[in-house]
């Protein structure tokens, strides 16, 4: 889609898409409040169907299923003067500026404005996605499907910069790359970057650089002088459109048969996307370390996949220029997963739109799930939570499986039977389990986390951020048509508080006990290892304070966590925050 059409879009899109963009803010701003503020107060209680809250010395209150995903199953209200009136995002973001400058928490005064952005992103991308033709390849069409982001972040849609929705995945947009040459006596790279060639022929005593045409614009100042003195040369367009992942950064070249990460310098959510240049030469380095880890995950758990990165090119111009202009190689999916086996982001599978999948989800799915979703559900946690664990306590290893991180291959009957983890810039490997002093200092740094931290993120990435995402989405899908299923266990956890659908609750604690009987087997192979046994045991969960790291302006590598309620207990099924 061309740039033109998008902006059309964007500006005649607000009057049918601003609705759909507001309850979308209200309702991540809202899940934020409840997991960071008002629950840790112990201002959360349940009244009936709804979940109610006080804030800032007012009452709200909304219907909520879904358990530890808290999905809002109506319009949230305020009570004023005893009537209940709809409650806006707008009045929620002051609510939540007066409660949290108000705890000692200092001010913020750019939180409204990146809620507001972040809003009118949403409404924007909603109306460009109304022209938009999806791409036909699923695993793509799954990777822009994510309009709505990340629903525990106060501001899901906000990134920096202009023009950036002619490069947003979840407008279906495609674009051609731009591919520079960089002079060999000033080439940066390491690792096989063979993929890159593919796109092109260089000059003599040149190397090829693809570069993201939204980055050389933000770039243009630093790079007329290379380009003008001849260290850098402009080749044009890279042939046939690359497609942007749900990273945005991150894209598949179809000419070199892989995906290429690039640097943005934009935040996107919480950060500025930028390849630093020890992550350069970190991903090159995971890559070497992971490759036996991989092959013995795939051993011990077949249906395990990764995507390697296995180089990185960029050109020596000073660090400013080494980070903006570099480029990690990734495999993609297609060339992993086994015959018959679709790829999907499980982000994708973990979104509803009006309580239905979006057509980003093959059709074989939701019938596999309707069709028996105990039975879907533990084959989903068979495949990714197993070498997840395996790689932590075994191995050393955290690998960050949130649902941006991970990809499910399907069968043709639409059962997951692979997990495909990438992006190394979140994998880890435990201090102390292994042996980097070799190392450049910034480079050990960024690989390597101390036991207790990387435990935390596996059990975040695990099962806050993923599996109670999904399972509040089987659940949905499930819940109602399948009270009649045989072999359920009935309603005896039917009407929690919140619960949108008896039936829907007591599938969502039917699955919780399903994976705590999966993830117990797991821990008697490890001899039951402590932390997991605290784990299964219902300690609670650690769940990344993203509202309270916007508020303090904090780096995302810093961020907090915040206990929540394990829906692995036996005492608190499904449990909400």
């Amino acid at each position: 889609m061309t740039g033109a059409i998008l902006a059309r879009h964007a500006a005649g899109g607000a009057g049918t898409t601003g609705g759909q963009a507001e309850q979308a803010t209200l309702a991540a701003l809202l899940r934020c409040c409840v997991r960071e503020v008002a629950g840790p107060r112990g201002q959360v209680w349940p009244a009936g169907r709804y979940l109610t809250l006080r804030l800032a010395g007012e009452l709200l209150r909304v219907p909520v299923s879904g358990g530890l995903a808290l999905r809002l199953d109506g319009p949230a209200e305020r009570l004023e003067r005893g009537r209940w009136l709809a409650l806006t995002a707008d009045r929620l973001v002051r609510l939540a500026e007066a409660e949290l400058a108000g705890s000692g928490a200092g001010r913020n005064d750019e939180f409204a404005g990146q809620v507001a952005r972040s809003r009118s992103a949403i409404a924007q991308l909603l109306g460009a996605r109304a022209a938009a033709r999806p791409p036909d390849d699923p695993w793509l069409a799954s990777e822009q499907a994510l309009v709505h982001g990340h629903p525990f972040h106060p501001a899901p849609k906000a990134r920096g910069g202009d023009g950036w929705l002619r490069y947003a995945p979840e407008a279906h947009a495609a674009f051609p790359l731009r591919l520079l040459a960089v002079r060999d006596d000033v080439r940066a790279a390491g690792g096989d970057t063979g993929a890159i060639d593919r796109l092109g022929t260089a000059p003599p005593g040149h190397t090829l650089l693809p570069a993201h045409p939204w980055q050389l614009e933000l770039l243009a100042a630093e790079l007329a002088a290379p380009l003008a003195d001849g260290r850098l040369a402009d080749l044009g367009e890279v042939p046939g459109p690359a497609v942007p992942t749900s990273s945005v950064r991150t894209v598949y070249a179809p000419g070199a048969g892989a995906c290429l990460k690039f640097s943005l310098d934009v935040r996107i959510t919480n950060c500025v996307r930028k390849n630093s240049w020890y992550e350069l030469a970190g991903a090159v380095e995971l890559t070497a370390r992971l490759a036996p880890l991989f092959a013995a995950l795939a051993d011990r758990f077949p249906g395990t996949r990764w995507l390697p990165e296995p180089g990185y090119r960029s050109a020596a111009l000073g660090t400013r220029l080494v980070e903006g202009l570099g480029v990690i190689v990734r495999a993609a999916p297609w060339a992993v997963t086994g015959p018959g086996v679709t790829p999907v982001l499980a982000g994708a599978l973990a979104a509803l739109d009006g309580g239905r999948w979006s057509g980003a989800v093959p059709d074989a799915v939701v019938a596999a799930v309707r069709r028996d979703p105990v039975r879907w559900w533990t084959a989903y946690v068979d495949r990714v939570a197993p070498p997840v664990l395996d790689a932590y306590f075994r191995h050393g290893v955290v690998l960050e499986c949130h649902l941006q991180n991970v990809l499910v291959g399907l069968d043709a009957g639409g059962l997951p039977v692979e997990a495909v983890f990438r992006d190394l810039e979140g994998a880890k490997l435990v201090a102390g389990r292994h042996e980097v002093s070799a190392l450049p200092g910034p480079v050990a740094a960024a690989l390597t986390y101390d036991a207790a931290r990387g435990w935390h993120r596996v059990v975040y990435c695990l099962l806050v951020n993923h599996l109670a995402e999904i399972a509040a989405t089987v659940a949905r899908l499930a819940g109602p048509a399948g009270a009649d299923r045989p072999g359920r266990s009935g309603p005896s956890s039917a009407g929690r508080a919140g619960a949108g659908h008896p039936a829907t609750d007591g599938l969502l604690a039917e699955l919780w006990a399903r994976a705590r009987d999966r993830l117990d087997r797991h821990a008697a192979d490890h001899g039951r290892p402590p932390a997991l046994a605290d784990l299964l045991a219902g300690v609670p969960l650690p769940a990344k304070a993203n509202l309270a790291t916007r508020w303090a302006r904090a780096a995302d590598r810093d961020a907090g966590y915040v206990p929540v309620a394990n829906p692995l207990s036996a005492a608190h099924p499904g449990a909400h925050p």
